[in-house]
């Protein structure tokens, strides 16, 4: 018997994901890596699976291909199974369409909890096909068409326009698919701890049924067909670069300490000595070190390629470093932008315009005694270059090339005997402002403070 019998005019339908392959006595369901194989079946059996491959079809469409053939223990099997998407209609109007990516759930019983309520990890939200309702932790998803439903989300109405039936298979559907919550999500500790942005932000920056690889959703449906990748380098500041003196390497690597030295000695500092500032000439050093672009050319080859000292997901190169200079010796205060590829400042931003002095003072509670730094680090991405290459995963790709960066100016800081500290936050919109940029074509990941240590 079918677990749940839905209106006649349902449609059903193979993921858009799932291909079937049918013999004259089985058939094969791949969605890789997931696969079944289905056995046993009879001829009408197979024919449903065909009209299923021509596309979506009401079970008693179904019924007809297979001669009249029994074939509603087939469609619940495959339903159940997570290789269908199940439109529920009223007649000829898509109401709401259930779109698993993995495999469902068994259904809860009936009937539905009258505590259940919407969860708080759930998440409503416009695409390019309309309303689509997610869940972190769910195996599908549910599109909503008609939005006489959107209504329903927060428990049963009385007097809406739809039938009763149709009420009842939505909440039932919802609970499935687990967009409801039976007990308070704030009475334990394993949901309290958890907002929705952060669980969002783990399920969908790693693998598993919902991305099931960093290009799930493929070049067509992102766009990378239609849009090139943008450049490496990004288009020049106006105005007149400062320019920067280049370090000793090959000294360096003889006077430097040792790798253990430094990761030992790193110690994160938030008092620095004004009297004594760090000076353009260690700026310069610091971020030749840690961040600038190393440029080869391959004998025998026409294509430059490209690196930089710290991992930076092979050629992505989407991180920018913004100096926000209030005490520099030789360096007049504001905000600038390394260009790595020249390894020059170009000026961005005056020391007194009010996104500047934003970004200073967000850092009140990292310096000690709320004093400002010598000087600001702020680290941004050029979102659309990571983007461009790891899709579903890029923003947990950029934090981990930020984490990276951190540490190696720690280490480099640490070596040349000044102060660092990274920050837990930063003021994003004064970063903006500041940079001219737009936040969705370049945003601030990340920041550091750095200057000559206070003694002692």
């Amino acid at each position: 018997m079918p677990t749940v019998t839905y209106p006649d005019d349902t449609r059903f339908a193979l993921r858009d994901d799932v291909t079937c392959l049918t013999t004259p006595v089985a058939a094969v369901l791949l969605n890789p890596p997931r696969n079944e194989k289905l056995t046993g079946l009879a001829a009408g059996q197979l024919q449903a699976l065909k009209t299923l491959n021509r596309g979506p079809a009401t079970l008693p469409e179904l019924a007809t291909a297979a001669g009249g053939a029994d074939v509603a223990g087939l469609i619940d099997r495959l339903t159940t199974g997570g290789w269908l998407t199940v439109t529920v209609r009223d007649g000829a109007r898509d109401l709401y369409s259930i779109r698993p990516f993995g495999q469902p759930t068994p259904r809860p019983p009936a009937p539905l909890p009258a505590s259940a309520t919407l969860s708080k990890f759930a998440v409503l939200h416009r695409d390019t096909e309309g309303f689509v309702l997610e869940h972190p932790m769910s195996w599908g998803d549910l599109r909503i068409h008609d939005a006489r439903l959107l209504a329903l989300l927060d428990g049963p109405l009385a007097g809406t326009a739809l039938p009763d039936g149709i009420v009842e298979q939505f909440a039932a559907d919802l609970y499935w698919c687990g967009f409801l919550a039976v007990d308070a999500e704030d009475q334990a500790f394993r949901t309290r701890s958890w907002n929705a942005p952060d669980l969002w932000f783990h399920r969908r920056s790693t693998l598993g049924e919902r991305i099931v690889t960093w290009e799930h959703f493929g070049p067509t449906k992102w766009g990378k067909g239609q849009f090139p990748q943008p450049p490496a380098r990004k288009a020049n500041y106006p105005g007149e670069a400062v320019a920067l003196s280049t370090p000793d390497l090959a000294a360096k690597r003889l006077a430097d300490p040792t790798l253990t030295t430094v990761i030992e000695d790193r110690v994160s500092t938030r008092s620095f000595d004004d009297a004594r500032p760090m000076t353009l000439d260690q700026l310069a050093e610091l971020l030749y070190r840690t961040a600038r672009t190393r440029s080869t050319r391959p004998a025998g080859e026409d294509e430059v390629l490209v690196s930089r000292p710290y991992p930076s997901g092979g050629s992505v190169y989407e991180l920018e470093l913004y100096p926000v200079v209030r005490n520099v010796a030789g360096l007049p205060p504001g905000m600038y932008h390394y260009d790595s590829f020249d390894h020059v400042l170009r000026p961005v931003a005056a020391a007194d315009s009010s996104a500047v002095v934003r970004l200073l003072k967000s850092t009140s509670a990292t310096v000690s005694d709320g004093a400002e730094p010598q000087l600001l680090l702020v680290m941004a991405a050029r979102s659309g270059r990571v983007m461009w290459t790891y899709e579903q995963v890029a923003y947990a790709a950029m934090l981990k090339h930020v984490g990276v960066l951190m540490q190696t100016i720690y280490l480099a800081a640490t070596a040349m005997g000044l102060g660092a500290c990274a920050q837990g936050f930063g003021d994003t919109a004064a970063f903006a402002t500041a940079a001219g940029v737009d936040e969705l074509a370049e945003c601030s990941v990340g920041s550091m403070i750095l200057g000559a240590p206070a003694p002692g």
